[in-house]
C-alpha cells in the first residue's frame, strides 16, 4: 500500500518486525506506527465503514469470561459439598450458557464477519455452538434429575446395531420406563466435547498471530474442555483443575474486553495486549503469489465479510466426530447427541450465510448441503436408537428409505464443481461423497455402522486440516498452509463438460434474476422429493413413517425457509415466493402423509387437507407463471409440482394413484439433479455454461423503458468485468472503482491526458500528488529503482500486505508503467501520501 520505510532503515525495520512479530495487517496507534501501517476499514453494503460496528470482540471474549464464571461455580460447588448439581440448578445454568455463551456470543461473531475479522468470526460463532451445546448438556441432566429412568444397557458381545436395537426391544417388551432422550448423556457429552478441545487449540494457535490476550483465553477454553470431558468419566478432582482454567478465563476476559472496550472509545492501544502477535503468520509457510490465481478462474474476492470457509470446516470436524463415537458403539441413545449436531449445523447455515453474501456460490451449495445432511441424519439415528419396535420391522423401515442416494448424486456434483478450486476441497468433497455412500440404507446393518464410523473418522481429519488451512490463509490472506492447486483448469472443465459453445449468446454473462441460492434450492427440493417417495407397503410400516418424517420435513420445510430468506436478498423480480410456498407444500406432505397415517387421522381430519391441497394447486399454478419469466428447468420442476399436489389431492380423498406419484417425484427429483448441476456451474463461472432454457416471457417493455446510464458499469469481481475496466483505462479514459473505504477515480499511469482528467474533476491542487498501485513487487521492478538487495528482499517477503516502505523518489517514478503479464494499474485520487 502506502509507504513508510527509509531504503537505510530497512535493516532496522527487518529487526522491528522480527523483535514485535508483527503481522503486515496489525493495528498500530501512535502517529509513529500510524505511518508505518496502513490501517484497512471495510465497508459494508449499507456504506458504513467496519468501525461502524465498534468493537465485537468486547461482547465475543466477556460472554467466554461469563460463561466460564457459570462454570466454575457449580464445579467448586461440587468439589467443596461432593454432591453434584441437580434437577432447576442445572436447568437454569443450561439456559444462562445458551443464553449468554451461545446468543451474546453469535451476535459478537457476526459482527465480527462484518468487520472482515477471519479468526474472531469463525472462534466467536464456534465458541456460541459450543457454550450452547454445552448449557443443552446441563438442560438435560437437570431434565433426567427431575424424570425417574431406569435404562438397563446389555453388556455383551453384539455389533453395534443389534446391540443398540435389541436392547430398545428389551425394553419395550420388559415395561422398563425408558427416556430416549436422557440416555447416554455423559458419553454423548464426551463426543461432543472432544472435536472442540482439537479445533479450540487450533483456534488458540491461529490467535497467536494476531495478538496476545486471544490466545490465553482460547488455550484456557481448551484446557477446561479437556478437564470438564475428563471430570464426565473421573473424580471430582478433574472439575477443580477446570474450575481454575475457568477462573484463569474469567481474568484474561475482563483483561481482554477493558483493553478493547478503551481502544474503541479512545482509537488508540492505551492497554498492551492487541495489536502485537506472539508470533508472525508469515513464518508458517512460504508464499508462492504467482501462482495464487489459477489460470481461467473467476475472481470473486468480496472484502466486505469476512471469509467464511474456515467455520464451515470447523462445523465439517465437529458433526462426522460425533456420529464416528455414535456408530462405533460409545453411545446408546442419540438424543444429545442430535442436540449437539443441531446446534452446530445452525452455525454451518452462517458460514453458508456469509459465503452468499459474499456471492460465493459453491460454498453456499456446500456448507447448506452439509448442515442439511447432518440434521436429517441426527434425527434419523435418534429416531432409530428411540424406536421401541421389533429388529426386522426396524431393518424393513430403514431399507425402505431412498432419500440418501440424492445425497450421494449430490455430492458428486460437488466433486465436479470443485475441479475448479484445490486439492483440498476436491478431496473433502470425496470424503463426503464415500460418508453418503457409507448411509445408504440397503446396505446390511452389521456393516453399517462400522462403514459409516471409519468414514465419519477420514472426513473429521479432513475437515480438522482444512479449518486451519483456511484460518491461517484467511488471517494471512496468502497461501501459507498448503491446499493444493487447481486440479484442472477452467477451460478443460468446460471442454470435459461440453460447455464451450459458440453460438452467439452462450456466453453471456447471467441476468440479475439468477441467485447464488439457486442450486442448494434445487438440491433441498430434490431430497424432499426422493425421501417422499412411497411404494405400497411403506405406508404401514411405523419405521418408515418416522423416519420420512425429517427427512422431508428439514429438508423441504426447515432448511428451504432458510434459502427463502437468502432469496429476500436477492435480486430476483420474485424473491422468494417460490422457495417459501414449497416450505408449505413439504409440511403439508410430511403432516399428512406421514404424521398422519402415525396419528392415524380420521376422515374428516384427511377432508380438511383436501381444501389446503386445492389451494395449494391453484398457488402453484401462479409459481408455473413466475418460473415462464426465470428458465425451461425452473419452468419444469413447478409443471412436475402442480402432477405431485394433484396426487397429494387424491390421497386426502383415498383415491391416490401411488404408481403416477412414485414416478412424479422421481421426475421431480432428477430435474432437480440437473438444475443443481447447471445453476452451480453457472453461476460459479458467471456465464450460461449450461442450458437452462430461456424465459418462456421476457421484460422486453421494462428493458426499453429503462433510464440510460450516464456512464458504462461493470461487474468488478469478476475477470470479464475486470477486462472491461482496463480497457476503459487502456484508452485513457477515467472510471470509478470501489476501494477499502470509498469510491474513487482510477486511470492508467500510461496516459497522462487521463491524470490531468482526473485534476480537473476533482479541482485538486496541482502540487498533491495521487498514489500509484501496483499489482506485484515485479512490476516496481521493470522501473529499475535504486534499491538496496536488502530493501528488495524485506518487500518480497512483506508484500502483498500493510507493511509499507518510504524511499527517495527519482526519475525511475516515470519508467513505472505495466509489465507484459499484466493489464492495467490504476492511479487512486486520494489525498494523503505518494511513493
Amino acid at each position: 500500500m502506502n509507504s513508510s520505510y527509509g531504503e537505510g532503515e530497512a535493516f532496522n525495520a527487518l529487526k522491528f518486525l522480527k523483535k514485535n512479530n508483527l503481522r503486515s495487517s496489525a493495528r498500530v496507534s501512535s502517529p509513529v506506527e500510524r505511518q508505518l501501517f496502513n490501517i484497512d476499514i471495510m465497508t459494508t453494503p449499507d456504506g458504513f465503514p467496519a468501525s461502524f460496528y465498534g468493537e465485537p470482540g468486547v461482547l465475543g471474549i466477556l460472554s467466554n469470561g461469563i460463561s466460564a464464571f457459570l462454570v466454575l461455580l457449580q464445579n467448586f460447588s461440587t468439589a467443596h459439598t461432593g454432591i453434584s448439581p441437580v434437577g432447576v440448578e442445572n436447568i437454569l445454568a443450561g439456559v444462562h450458557l445458551i443464553l449468554i455463551g451461545g446468543l451474546c456470543q453469535m451476535v459478537a461473531g457476526l459482527l465480527s464477519f462484518r468487520k472482515y475479522d477471519h479468526l474472531s468470526g469463525t472462534a466467536f460463532i464456534g465458541y456460541a455452538a459450543l457454550w450452547s451445546s454445552f448449557g443443552a448438556t446441563r438442560i438435560f441432566f437437570g431434565a433426567l434429575d427431575a424424570t425417574p429412568i431406569t435404562y438397563m444397557a446389555q453388556q455383551n458381545n453384539l455389533s453395534v446395531s443389534s446391540n443398540m436395537l435389541s436392547n430398545l426391544s428389551l425394553n419395550a417388551t420388559s415395561g422398563i420406563p425408558v427416556c430416549h432422550l436422557c440416555t447416554s448423556l455423559k458419553e454423548s457429552a464426551v463426543a461432543g466435547l472432544v472435536p472442540f478441545i482439537l479445533l479450540s487449540f487450533i483456534l488458540a494457535f491461529c490467535s497467536a498471530t494476531v495478538n496476545y490476550i486471544m490466545p490465553f483465553v482460547f488455550g484456557a477454553i481448551t484446557g477446561t474442555l479437556v478437564f470438564e470431558a475428563v471430570g464426565l468419566v473421573s473424580s471430582s478432582w478433574a472439575l477443580v483443575v477446570s474450575g481454575v482454567l475457568e477462573l484463569l478465563i474469567l481474568i484474561f476476559a475482563i483483561y481482554g474486553s477493558a483493553a478493547l472496550l478503551i481502544k474503541g472509545l479512545t482509537q488508540r492501544l492505551a492497554l498492551k495486549g492487541f495489536g502485537t502477535p506472539l508470533f508472525n503468520v508469515l513464518l508458517l509457510g512460504t508464499t508462492n503469489s504467482g501462482k495464487a490465481q489459477n489460470v481461467g478462474q473467476e475472481k470473486k474476492k468480496n472484502t466486505k465479510y469476512a471469509e467464511p470457509m474456515a467455520l464451515g470446516f470447523f462445523c465439517d470436524t465437529v458433526s462426522p466426530f460425533i456420529f464416528a463415537f455414535y456408530s462405533f458403539g460409545y453411545m446408546k441413545s442419540f438424543g444429545l447427541g442430535a442436540t449437539w449436531v443441531s446446534i452446530i449445523t445452525v452455525a454451518q447455515l452462517f458460514s453458508s450465510y456469509y459465503a452468499h453474501l459474499r456471492q460465493d456460490c459453491y460454498h453456499t451449495t456446500k456448507f447448506g448441503l452439509h448442515a442439511t445432511y447432518w440434521l436429517i441424519k441426527a434425527w434419523d439415528e435418534f429416531v432409530v436408537s428411540a424406536l421401541v419396535l421389533e429388529d426386522t420391522i426396524v431393518i424393513s423401515g430403514r431399507g425402505m428409505m431412498v432419500g440418501d442416494w440424492f445425497f450421494v448424486m449430490a455430492g458428486l456434483v460437488l466433486c465436479v464443481v470443485s475441479l475448479n478450486t484445490d486439492v483440498l476441497e476436491l478431496i473433502h468433497n470425496m470424503l463426503f461423497v464415500l460418508l453418503t455412500v457409507s448411509t445408504i440404507p440397503q446396505i446390511p446393518l452389521k456393516g453399517y455402522y462400522i462403514f459409516f464410523g471409519v468414514a465419519c473418522s477420514l472426513f473429521t481429519v479432513a475437515s480438522l486440516y482444512g479449518t486451519f488451512a483456511r484460518l491461517i490463509n484467511s488471517i494471512a490472506e496468502k497461501s501459507l498452509i498448503p491446499a493444493g492447486p487447481q486440479p484442472i483448469s477452467s477451460d478443460q472443465l468446460k471442454k470435459a463438460l461440453k460447455c464451450c459453445r459458440a453460438e452467439k449468446g452462450d456466453q453471456d454473462s447471467l441476468p440479475l434474476m439468477d441467485q447464488a441460492s439457486d442450486p442448494l434450492f434445487y438440491l433441498l427440493n430434490g431430497v424432499a422429493a426422493l425421501s417422499a417417495l412411497t411404494i405400497s407397503s411403506a405406508s404401514t410400516n411405523p419405521t418408515f413413517l418416522h423416519l420420512t418424517v425429517p427427512w422431508v420435513l428439514i429438508s423441504g420445510g426447515i432448511i428451504q425457509a432458510y434459502v427463502s430468506r437468502l432469496q429476500v436478498t436477492g435480486t430476483g423480480r420474485f424473491g422468494s415466493v417460490i422457495a417459501s410456498i414449497y416450505v408449505a407444500v413439504w409440511a403439508t406432505w410430511t403432516w399428512f402423509r406421514f404424521a398422519g397415517n402415525l396419528l392415524q387421522f380420521s376422515r374428516q381430519a384427511a377432508y380438511a387437507f383436501t381444501a389446503g391441497a386445492i389451494a395449494l394447486l391453484v398457488i402453484n399454478a401462479f409459481l408455473m407463471l413466475i418460473a415462464a419469466y426465470r428458465n425451461l428447468v425452473l419452468l419444469f420442476l413447478t409443471a412436475v409440482m402442480e402432477v405431485v399436489l394433484v396426487c397429494l389431492l387424491l390421497s386426502t380423498v383415498q383415491r391416490l394413484p401411488l404408481q403416477l406419484e412414485i414416478a412424479m417425484l422421481a421426475l421431480l427429483s432428477a430435474i432437480c439433479v440437473y438444475g443443481a448441476m447447471a445453476s452451480l456451474v453457472n453461476c460459479i463461472f458467471s456465464q450460461r455454461l449450461l442450458p437452462m432454457g430461456p424465459p418462456l416471457i421476457k421484460e422486453a417493455a421494462k428493458e426499453e423503458s429503462a433510464a440510460e446510464l450516464p456512464c458504462p458499469v461493470h461487474y468488478s469481481r469478476l475477470t470479464s468485468g475486470l477486462l472491461k475496466i482496463a480497457g476503459i483505462l487502456q484508452a485513457g479514459r477515467v472510471c470509478g472503482i470501489p476501494t477499502d473505504t470509498v469510491y474513487a477515480l482510477a486511470a492508467s499511469c500510461k496516459n497522462p491526458q487521463a491524470i490531468e482528467r482526473i485534476y480537473n474533476i476533482k479541482d485538486r491542487p496541482a502540487e498533491k500528488p495521487v498514489c500509484i498501485c501496483i499489482s506485484n513487487v515485479e512490476q516496481l521492478v521493470t522501473a529499475k529503482p535504486p534499491f538496496s538487495p536488502l530493501l528488495w528482499e524485506f518487500m518480497r517477503n512483506v508484500y502483498p500486505g500493510g507493511i509499507s516502505c518510504i524511499v527517495s523518489k527519482g526519475d525511475w517514478l516515470l519508467r513505472l508503467a505495466l509489465s507484459p503479464h499484466y493489464l492495467f494499474e490504476f492511479i487512486l485520487s486520494r489525498s494523503g501520501t505518494s511513493l
